[in-house]
């Protein structure tokens, strides 16, 4: 994902732009650029391929001065890593922008403009903005209706920052679909998209709504609607230490990381899915040809990334119609295979470096796949080098042992990706459409459950004096079974096992007594119904149940069942929302034995060797 940052000040802006761009360098990128307004009202320009430093290296002989600047760390959708394809753009010598998201109608725009007598160096969606944007500052006269003019003719997702030479004393920025925040000082005003890239200089935060275009200069700050009515954007302060490895109020890392889960989910989808589509370009510049000739995934991944392998392949088969295969990565790299024709093959990691992923991975690059693509958390980690296309899924720093937020962007991700596949195999507008409006309510969902901790907490107390638990599951929601009983057994140190609940019967419900707890997650599905009945199994067995159910299920609690009331869900997006209470009951039973829930015994966060 690409990084946005700009100032405009009474001090020279390069250093500000600079360590912004350092602070965004979690995010993912391959080159790295700015554009500085000088005092003589001329811009200057420095791009490079690579990391930030690199950039440093390249200006540090000539310093580019002035009060006014944007700069940018990309990643690669439209056209190679490469300097000329590298942002800011240009216009001429005078205009200069940066972007974040996918313009979809580039090219029906692009083919306009060269009839209009531009020119072209590169091969970016974002070039085609910074020409639409001069061309129409020559017919309005001013950088903010050029600006709004143009971003109504834009199709896709995007935030946006431009400056011109003419008009030194202001940036112009919007947003549709991606994230793009300002930063307010004393004379000074920032943005950034994101606010920690802009820590050192102010804590004080607008944050820019859908829609929004504003007109930032040094002493104030002018927001519009979409449309186009004037309006005021809350200021925030930013009340946690800027260090990621801080628990602030939560009491562990494992907490703070299951309450951050609302904010990370949506920021993987910011700028890669609109109000009803997904933006397959953002897969990589390559996606839209490759996936066209998909006929086969194969799924590699370890621990929980597995069990996000599992769930993907409930959606790729019933979404995009594709077999799918989903193994763990230290079996697969010792067995022969048999390679399906046209077989994208899928690794799963959150740290990159996952010793037997990555040795699959290799291993599949020489044995005939056509082509690899990652889902990692961790950029310029060597499995997001070493594959063709990469979803990053922006968890950001997982800092506890048990994997939380990046489970569930992972399984975001595998949802974009399966949409994005579904597409060049039959999938209708209509349920691409619904599918990505479920998904948007995700993090209010997941917000929803959040807020029945303390009834979670409650729950957990029945654990505290068992050795064994049982998961159950049907569906998709099976692998979410499996993850639940991982998260229990890694940091409370109980044996817990995860089962099809149409399994029960064939051999684990003679486990089942009021000694043993069993646990199931019960969306209100096409299965809802059988599962009913296997939980009669088990009280008929004088077992102890803890359902979490859908409210519309029809599940209630009495006697030994207890029944959380979880929202109604899409049966498809239903997987990661019902990961969460699970999640909270692990942790609240290891908080209650007294174990090391960060760092539990015999585990490491990332696991480089065999």
């Amino acid at each position: 994902m690409c990084g946005i940052v700009g100032a405009i000040s009474e001090r020279d802006v390069q250093g500000i732009l600079l360590e912004g761009l350092r602070r965004l360098e979690y995010r993912g990128y391959d080159s790295a650029g700015m554009a500085v307004v000088d005092g003589g009202q001329a811009v200057q320009r420095a791009r490079e391929v690579g990391k930030v430093a690199a950039l440093v290296d390249a200006i540090e002989g000539n310093p580019l001065k002035g009060h006014l600047g944007i700069a940018h760390t990309r990643w690669a959708t439209h056209g190679e890593p490469s300097r000329i394809n590298a942002h800011p753009h240009m216009s001429g010598d005078r205009l200069a922008i940066v972007h974040n998201g996918i313009i979809e109608n580039y090219q029906e725009l692009r083919q306009e403009l060269k009839t209009d007598g531009f020119a072209f160096t590169s091969q970016t969606d974002t070039e085609v903005v910074a020409h639409l944007i001069e061309k129409n500052y020559r017919e309005l006269g001013d950088l903010y209706s050029a600006v709004k003019a143009t971003i109504a003719r834009l199709r896709g997702a995007y935030a946006l920052a431009v400056v011109h030479a003419d008009e030194p004393d202001h940036l112009v920025v919007c947003r549709e679909g991606s994230p793009l925040v300002v930063g307010v000082g004393i004379g000074e005003n920032f943005i950034a998209s994101d606010q920690l890239a802009l820590l050192p200089v102010t804590d004080r935060f607008m944050f820019l709504e859908e829609g929004d275009i504003a007109d930032i200069r040094k002493d104030r700050i002018d927001i519009h609607d979409r449309e186009g009515t004037p309006v005021e954007r809350s200021t925030h302060r930013f009340e946690h230490g800027a260090d990621s490895a801080d628990k602030g109020e939560y009491r562990h890392f494992m907490l703070k990381e299951i309450h951050e889960q609302p904010r990370v989910i949506k920021a993987t989808m910011e700028g890669r899915v609109t109000a009803s589509r997904v933006l397959e370009q953002a897969l990589g510049t390559d996606a839209e040809n490759l996936l066209d000739h998909v006929r086969h995934v194969q799924i590699i991944a370890c621990g929980t990334s597995y069990h996000a392998g599992l769930v993907a392949r409930y959606w790729i088969e019933e979404v995009a119609g594709l077999p799918c295969s989903v193994e763990v990565a230290s079996e697969f790299r010792y067995r022969k295979h048999v390679i399906q024709p046209d077989t994208l093959f899928l690794c799963i990691s959150q740290s990159g470096e996952t010793a037997d992923t990555l040795a699959a991975l290799r291993q599949a690059k020489q044995a005939g796949f056509r082509a690899a693509l990652a889902i990692c958390n961790v950029p310029g980690s060597s499995l997001v080098r070493e594959s063709d296309l990469v979803i990053m899924t922006q968890a950001g720093p997982e800092i506890g042992v048990a994997s939380t937020k990046a489970f569930t962007t992972q399984l975001t991700s595998l949802l974009i990706f399966t949409l994005a596949l579904a597409r060049h195999n039959g999938l209708s507008e209509e349920k691409e459409s619904e599918i990505v409006q479920a998904l948007h309510l995700v993090p209010g969902q997941v917000n929803d459950v959040l807020s029945l901790d303390g009834e979670i907490e409650e729950l957990a107390r029945g654990f505290m004096d068992k050795n064994h638990t049982l998961f159950l599951g049907r569906g998709s929601l099976y692998p979410v079974a499996l993850e639940g009983a991982l998260k229990l057994k890694e940091i409370s140190y109980i044996h817990a096992e995860a089962y099809p609940a149409g399994e029960l019967k064939h051999g684990p419900l003679a486990l089942v007594d009021s000694e043993m707890p069993v646990v199931t997650v019960a969306p209100n599905n096409d299965l809802v119904e059988k599962l009913k009945s296997n939980l009669e199994e088990v009280r008929a067995r004088g077992g102890e149940l803890f359902v979490f159910a859908d409210r519309e299920a029809g599940v209630a609690s009495e006697d030994s069942l207890h029944a959380m009331q979880l929202p109604p869900v899409h049966e498809i997006t239903a997987p990661i929302v019902y990961t969460v209470p699970l999640q909270l009951l692990s942790y609240h039973v290891a908080v209650l034995k007294g174990t090391d829930v960060d760092q539990p015994r015999n585990l490491a966060k990332s696991v480089t060797v065999e």
